[in-house]
């Protein structure tokens, strides 16, 4: 029996495995696992190329026409690079006629801000930025409640000094028919002759006065009128209005009355014909530009847009500080894009 378990022992023991002594696995790294697959699927890719797909016979391929293509070898290169053709623009374009780049500003020469020539109080305004308005149009109202009084006094006196007027001439009238009939009396005396004649002669001077005093009446229902007038403001001239400067229920006055709620003018009109440019140039190139010489505008809002011009004069001055001069510019075309205080460039050209 004992055998036997020695037996069985020897043959466990025999069974056990030493793991001390096993040999340890070798591990392949992540970059050789990368290559390896990489080489994998180039061999793939040649081996389907050449053995899975079928190439074509011999027969089937065409066969170039040479007499075709003998024509394409003797004809010239065609060059359509960008630059080739950038060159051949330039070759065709010609030099350009500049001389003097400059810019500047587009100015009115016809603005103004209306205003009222009497001190009043708004009662309507009637335009509104951007409207174009006609010479004489009514822009505003002022009260004018007392100016129509004294207007209407004028004339109430006027009409009291012709009713004087009319009273003296009968008085002169009566005088005259007096005088005659003591002339006529033999028994009128030398004082009633001379009392008779120096009536006459007051009377027609009293006559002379009350015309007077009539025409100076006259005169003064034309100044109360225009006073009226003055309190319904008219344009100036025709264009647009750029600027709504009072509303209703303000004061308006010729100059500053000193208070915040006063107004120095209604609104600005601006004569949109009387547009030109107004550039400055430095004066170490002043020589270049002269009066009529022809130049080429772009607005800095139309950038694309060439606008044809003419110098119209140099102003004789120049400015210590900036060392320019300015030149005034005419606008040979109308347009409503062309809007004043608009920055402009421009480009004087020379003359051919």
């Amino acid at each position: 029996m004992e055998n036997s378990k020695n037996d069985k022992s020897d043959l466990l023991e025999k069974l056990k495995i030493d793991r001390q002594n096993l040999p340890e696995p070798t591990q392949v790294s992540l970059k050789k696992s990368i290559i390896i697959a990489i080489i994998s699927f180039g061999l793939g890719s040649v081996f389907t190329f050449y053995f899975l797909i079928p190439t074509p016979a011999a027969s089937d391929m065409p066969i170039p026409q040479i007499e075709a293509i003998q024509p394409e070898l003797n004809a010239p290169l065609e060059t359509t690079s960008k630059e080739t053709q950038i060159d051949s623009k330039l070759r065709e374009t010609p030099a350009t006629t500049t001389i003097l780049n400059a810019s500047g500003y587009i100015t009115a020469r016809r603005m103004a801000t209306v205003s009222s020539e009497v001190m009043g109080l708004i009662k309507e305004v009637r335009v509104e930025e951007g409207k174009a308005v006609e010479e004489g149009q009514i822009l505003a109202k002022l009260d004018d409640t007392l100016a129509q009084v004294n207007l209407n006094l004028s004339i109430a006196q006027l009409e009291t000094l012709q009713a004087k007027k009319k009273s003296a001439e009968s008085s002169l009238a009566e005088s005259q028919r007096q005088f005659k009939r003591i002339m006529n009396n033999a028994y009128s005396s030398e004082a009633e002759k001379t009392q008779s004649k120096t009536n006459i002669e007051t009377l027609q001077a009293n006559l002379v006065a009350a015309t007077a005093n009539i025409k100076v009446a006259k005169l003064e229902i034309l100044r109360q009128r225009e006073l009226l007038a003055d309190h319904t403001i008219r344009a100036p001239f025709s264009g647009v209005v750029t600027m709504k400067n009072a509303q209703p229920g303000e004061i308006v006055a010729p100059s500053s009355a000193g208070g915040g709620f006063t107004r120095t003018g209604i609104c600005t009109i601006v004569d949109m014909r009387s547009l030109e440019i107004e550039v400055d140039v430095n004066e170490s190139f002043i020589g270049r530009v002269y009066s009529g010489q022809k130049v080429e505008a772009n607005l800095d809002a139309y950038s694309d847009w060439t606008i044809p011009a003419t110098v119209i004069a140099i102003i004789p001055t120049a400015d210590r500080a900036k060392a320019t001069v300015r030149v005034r510019i005419q606008i040979n075309i109308k347009d409503k894009k062309i809007l004043p205080e608009m920055g402009v460039k421009v480009a004087f050209l020379k003359s051919l």
